[in-house]
């Protein structure tokens, strides 16, 4: 699971390794509330942020279990950082992988979170052999529970006040899909050439 294929290029995105001057696009969605409320760790100032940067630039491939390849979300036409994806190596002799991602609220309804995520999981499935990716999910983000229903994952579970979060009782969702039923999209581009997946 060593080697890399970055970047990832869809028809309107880029998926690439974070650079040290994506701090400030970092900043206008890691220290915003409404995406706080809904992040496992969260940036409380600048510095938290350069930390999660740092920690970001380095996770660039799946080598071993417990490994996190995480990848910008930028735009082809402009080269904006709109969001992040994470794939995180869960266990090796099941094939797991959990998913994780953030997207700028500026940029939400557009699709670009289904593109991206649709990337990841061909890359995923096809290039790094993952059999099954999960993600978890707050029970009160609607949003991103519709998402990962309409990419074709299933609703495995449902905890209910299960955790403490944030100061408040969490419900989280539990989604799921295996490598033999991903729809994979018709189209991704790896180093800037274009592949077709069935």
């Amino acid at each position: 699971m060593a080697s890399s294929i970055l970047p990832l290029e869809t028809e309107r995105l880029t998926l690439r390794a974070f650079q040290r001057s994506d701090l400030e696009a970092l900043r206008s969605y890691h220290l915003d509330p409404s995406v706080q409320r809904y992040t496992e760790v969260n940036c409380k100032d600048e510095t938290d942020l350069a930390a999660a940067l740092t920690a970001m630039r380095k996770q660039v491939s799946l080598n071993r279990p417990g490994d996190t390849l995480s990848l910008a979300i930028a735009l082809n036409n402009t080269g904006e950082v709109i969001g992040q994806v994470c794939l995180r190596w869960a266990d090796a002799t099941a094939g797991q992988a959990e998913v994780r991602f953030i997207l700028n609220p500026e940029f939400v309804g557009h699709g670009y979170a289904s593109e991206a995520l649709g990337s990841v999981f061909d890359m995923a499935f096809d290039h790094y052999r993952i059999h099954r990716i999960f993600a978890r999910c707050d029970g009160r983000n609607d949003r991103s529970a519709r998402l990962l229903q309409r990419l074709g994952m299933r609703l495995e579970a449902h905890y209910r006040e299960h955790a403490l979060f944030q100061g408040e009782w969490d419900e989280e969702l539990h989604f799921a899909v295996l490598d033999r039923e991903w729809r994979r999209s018709t189209k991704v581009r790896l180093f800037g050439r274009t592949s077709r997946v069935a």
